[in-house]
């Protein structure tokens, strides 16, 4: 089997998590470079990784790079990433500065490998909720037509990195201890909370942030199809690690439960969970380290024309960052 050489950028909750994963699935590495703003050495699970700092010449004979988009590392990519294409590598980003710019495909490799075909070097993660919900939803529009959705997300701490988990951990033991709740990741204490908002506010409806318009606007590009209706509501949750979310379809043709549940127990990366009796749904502690989205709750939504309502949940971290990065590399490697 052909090997690779490897360069991870940035070295924070999602870098540490692809080194994980790339060992995890046996990904073929010939050699790992692991690059972020100063040198030094890093331990991951008893493993000392030599790290250098990050500059163009670093990825000469680098064949993929995976732009971590944490440690300081968020905008690496519109430093370095087209200085690394030119030099023969492959750029998986993990950030958000190259996701709607035409030149680059947006991928969920379950949903839309396919737009991998062509590319030019340079190849984008979507957005972690994005990716939940399209990993569900993406099958579900294959089988039967999307023409809207409502998503509700409750996104865990580790989406804001790893000082975000911290200070849920430090939050949680100074209320135990009767101790105020200091909040310097956040503009209000997460422990016990629920903040409605993620990102600033962005887009022509007033009071929508950038999160929400993500999904919006990453889901038009991924299912090639601007005429989904979309809104979201995204909030953070004192939950460490997974992302729910509660989704409100409307399709073309008639799902009922038995047809959903039959095709999304046969799509890739999911794994359906959905025994309302034994109290069996997705749970996110139950997608912390795991590589499917959970799916449940399937139930038909009057409300609205040939409405399905879902819950899902899945590693944010994981299919939502590090893990569909690799898929992409995996995809591109079978296309050989």
């Amino acid at each position: 089997m052909k090997k690779y050489n490897i360069a991870i950028v940035g070295i924070g909750a999602v870098g540490k998590e692809m080194v994980r994963l790339l060992k995890k699935r046996a990904f073929p590495v010939e050699s790992l470079k692991i690059l972020a703003r100063s040198e030094r050495t890093e331990q991951i699970d008893g493993e000392s990784y030599q790290v250098v700092v990050a500059s163009p010449e670093a990825f000469e004979g680098v064949d993929y790079a995976f732009f971590a988009g944490t440690e300081g590392a968020a905008g690496a990519s519109t430093i370095l990433g087209w200085a690394a294409v030119e030099r023969g590598c492959t750029v998986i980003d993990n950030g958000n500065d190259f996701r709607m710019d035409p030149r680059v495909p947006l991928v969920v490799p379950e949903v839309n490998a396919d737009a991998l075909d062509g590319h030019q070097g340079f190849i984008a993660n979507p957005n972690c909720s994005t990716i939940i919900a399209l990993t569900v939803l993406g099958p579900l529009h294959k089988a039967a037509g999307l023409r809207r959705f409502v998503a509700s997300t409750y996104q865990a701490v580790s989406g804001s990195g790893s000082a975000a988990v911290t200070e849920l951990e430090e939050q949680t033991r100074a209320w135990v201890n009767g101790e105020p709740l200091v909040a310097n990741q956040y503009a209000h204490p997460i422990a016990f909370n629920v903040l409605p908002q993620i990102g600033g506010l962005k887009g022509d409806n007033p009071g929508v942030t950038s999160e929400e318009l993500k999904m919006e606007q990453e889901t038009h590009k991924i299912l090639g199809d601007d005429s989904i209706r979309i809104f979201a509501t995204c909030a953070r949750v004192p939950v460490f690690n997974g992302h729910s979310e509660s989704i409100n379809a409307e399709f073309d043709q008639p799902l009922s439960v038995a047809e959903a549940t039959e095709i999304l127990r046969n799509a890739p990366g999911v794994r359906v969970v959905d025994d309302m009796s034994a109290n069996q749904y997705p749970l996110p502690a139950d997608a912390s380290g795991e590589e499917d989205v959970l799916a449940g709750r399937i139930r038909i939504d009057p409300s609205a024309e040939n409405g399905l309502a879902l819950w899902i949940a899945g590693d944010n971290v994981w299919k939502g960052a590090a893990l569909n990065a690799i898929q992409i590399a995996e995809t591109l490697i079978s296309k050989q």
